[in-house]
């Protein structure tokens, strides 16, 4: 079971920390890459542009947004760790995804700026001492610390994961 102090967490993103069984937040974010990415490597080429429903993204834009996501919320635990005291603001993932043309490019393309991101992303929390990942900030008019962004970064790829194995194949 994950080590996040879900007070300090808004309620909406209970769900995605819920779904991490690791304890320490380095080999939550490493096993969740090596699933996530081992599982869109295997995907065939075809299934990429598939929509479940009309109304609904493709595994593309489903992956531009993890992607997408993921930099957010580092950029969050960023500005957090580093005593930034200002409210950050949100983000309408419909807008990002529509405005993110995933559906024009490469599989290949969209895997390695998502490996290019969890790089980073490995790189920035492995950076962070105890008192950083502690500290406190306000992002989307909501209190949060950066450890529990962590454990939603990877809790947010593997709902996503879920979503993919469950409805578009």
């Amino acid at each position: 079971m994950h080590s996040v102090d879900l007070t300090r967490v808004p309620t909406f993103y209970h769900k995605y920390i819920q779904k991490i069984n690791e304890t320490d937040l380095s080999e939550a974010l490493h096993s969740l890459q090596a699933e996530l990415n081992s599982f869109l490597e295997e995907l065939p080429d075809d299934k990429w542009s598939h929509k479940y429903a009309a109304d609904k993204w493709t595994i593309k834009e489903v992956v531009q947004h993890i992607t997408d996501a993921e930099r957010i919320f580092c950029y969050r635990a960023l500005c957090f760790s580093r005593g930034e005291k200002g409210s950050l603001p949100g983000f309408e993932e419909n807008d990002y995804v529509n405005a993110s043309d995933a559906n024009s490019r490469s599989k290949e393309s969209i895997l390695n700026e998502l490996k290019t991101v969890q790089a980073a992303t490995l790189s920035l929390f492995a950076s962070m001492n105890e008192e950083q990942l502690n500290a406190d900030g306000v992002a989307n008019n909501n209190p949060i610390y950066v450890k529990g962004i962590g454990f939603i970064v990877a809790g947010h790829a593997k709902h996503h994961l879920e979503i993919i194995k469950e409805r578009y194949l």
